[in-house]
């Protein structure tokens, strides 16, 4: 972590390459946690700021600074214009639409974008970049428009949002009330912006809005895949599974860190369950049955797919959230603007830093992570409703009056139709390109739209696995609670203090509601791990 104590609140320490998706994560959705910039990285980015006025002096030729922009590229511009021509391109470009962003979404792209300037590549003023930080700081929240941004020249739309307000325009949500952007910046005591050569090309020229989506997005897939694995463990016990598959002596014969670390998690918390089945004693009984002609049992010495191959299923996403993370940080500590100044060159690089395709990309594998996780747990349930696969259990999990009653049927037709929504929404966006801007802009990543349709998914992911987890609960609890291994009972009893044992028929929806929301609390892990130790990722 990147922080430092102080007694009023956390500071968050930018500029120094080391910022972390989790830190974004905390930061985004803390406002206690206030960002501060070093003298040395104030040092860097006086520098390059100082470097540019050089160059204009010089009446050296540079994109954005004397020329136009976009399909304008080719527009000498005279100095005298430069103000003039910073505010029409954040003006010209904000032109989203669609339901406003999250407050904690756009937090986390102004994080991203301070990040991003406090490199000292940029050539952003000192005093503009602190009027930057003394917004994130008083907990302006520009309103961002959610649909429009190409991801490259970055996110032009959203990040343009943000340098209308810093300029005293658009508006803005401040102490819970929208404004106009001059009235939020007088009553936070900040003085709007006045932008010289490149700074508003610098406040927006980047890939900072779908990389702080992004940073929010990996930390709370890499909790659900932990949270998922406790659940699997409820499942297991409620399906009555065998257990022999998951030791991680076999798992060790496939050379998959995912994996491994899957099946070490599942071994470790059901190594006292008593209501996982031990495969030897299956064994013995079809042993007992072998005849000198075939015969049909009704119990198979294998679990199906969806249960026994589970660490195989899950140790692929284990491994590419670790790699999507790895990307993010590597984005989110980055200079990803055009041109650059560098003081260490002494130059300036025109370049396509802005461009979103790694992080576009990287939303396109989380969907496919979780729309494989909704997979998995789609089938699951169908194992619970069905009685010729649930290991005697009753029909759609109805234990009093079926028939008469439904069950938990209902919350299937729920969780199998947002499966095959979400399959729907899984179709690539990084491949999506359309050209534009004259064809300037010839090829984009849409970065920010992957990691809006990520989000989507996620959500409707976590719907389906409430459902497992409340079958799981209804299963273990027709069962005997008193079979389960001390971390599954435990689960059981937080999912209980949500929904109690369903007897009667009645609407699932409100159920589902609140075991979403304690999933994505993330206290099934806190409540376990502070228990019986770390779940692995």
């Amino acid at each position: 972590m990147t922080y430092l104590k102080s007694p009023q609140y956390k500071e968050l320490i930018i500029g120094r390459d080391t910022l972390s998706p989790q830190d974004v994560f905390l930061a985004a959705k803390n406002n206690e946690i206030k960002i501060v910039m070093p003298p040395d990285v104030e040092e860097k980015v006086a520098s390059s700021h100082a470097l540019l006025q050089r160059f204009v002096d010089q009446k050296r030729v540079i994109y954005g600074v004397n020329t136009s922009m976009g399909g304008f590229v080719n527009w000498l511009i005279p100095p005298g214009n430069a103000r003039e021509l910073q505010d029409n391109l954040i003006a010209a470009v904000a032109t989203n639409v669609g339901p406003h962003i999250d407050d904690h979404v756009v937090r986390a792209a102004m994080l991203s974008r301070i990040n991003s300037l406090a490199r000292g590549t940029s050539a952003i003023s000192l005093k503009n970049l602190y009027k930057l930080i003394q917004m994130y700081n008083e907990g302006i929240i520009p309103c961002i428009p959610s649909k429009g941004s190409l991801g490259a020249s970055g996110d032009l739309g959203p990040l343009a949002c943000i340098a209308l307000v810093a300029t005293g325009k658009w508006k803005a949500k401040y102490n819970n009330k929208i404004l106009d952007g001059e009235t939020a910046l007088k009553q936070a005591g900040i003085e709007p912006m006045i932008l010289n050569f490149k700074e508003g090309l610098s406040l927006i020229n980047g890939t900072s809005a779908m990389v702080g989506y992004a940073c929010l997005l990996v930390e709370q897939a890499i909790s659900l895949i932990k949270t998922y694995d406790l659940i699997t463990c409820l499942t297991f016990e409620g399906l009555s599974v065998k257990m022999k598959p998951f030791n991680p002596i076999v798992h060790r014969e496939k050379l998959h860190r995912g994996q491994l670390i899957s099946t070490m998690n599942i071994w470790r918390l059901l190594e006292d369950s008593q209501m996982i089945v031990n495969e030897r004693e299956i064994e013995k009984l079809l042993q007992s049955n072998m005849g000198t002609t075939p015969i049909s049992t009704t119990n198979p010495i294998e679990d199906a797919y969806s249960i026994r191959c589970t660490p195989h299923i899950l140790g692929p996403i284990r491994d590419n959230l670790l790699s999507i993370q790895s990307t993010i940080t590597n984005e989110l500590n980055s200079s990803s603007d055009n041109p650059l100044i560098l003081p260490k060159s002494e130059d300036v690089f025109h370049n396509g830093h802005f461009h979103g395709q790694y992080i576009s990309m990287s939303m396109d594998h989380l969907a496919i992570s979780l729309t494989t996780l909704s997979n998995l747990s789609d089938r699951r349930i169908d194992r619970f409703m069905d009685k010729h696969n649930n290991n005697n259990l009753p029909a759609f999990l109805c234990a009093e009056n079926p028939g008469l009653r439904l069950g938990l049927m209902g919350g299937q037709f729920m969780s199998t139709s947002i499966t095959a929504e979400n399959r729907s929404l899984c179709q690539p966006l990084s491949t999506q390109t359309l050209t534009s801007t004259g064809d300037f802009q010839d090829i984009v990543s849409l970065g920010f739209v992957a990691a809006r349709r990520a989000n989507e998914i996620f959500d409707n992911a976590c719907y389906i696995i409430s459902f497992e987890l409340l079958c799981a609960a209804h299963a273990a609890e027709i069962r005997g609670i008193d079979k389960l291994s001390g971390a599954t009972r435990l689960i059981f009893d937080l999912v209980r203090k949500e929904v109690p044992y369903l007897s009667k028929d009645e609407p699932l929806t409100d159920h589902i509601e609140n075991i979403s929301s304690l999933i994505k609390s993330g206290k099934l892990n806190s409540e376990v791990e502070a228990n019986y130790g770390e779940i692995k990722i």
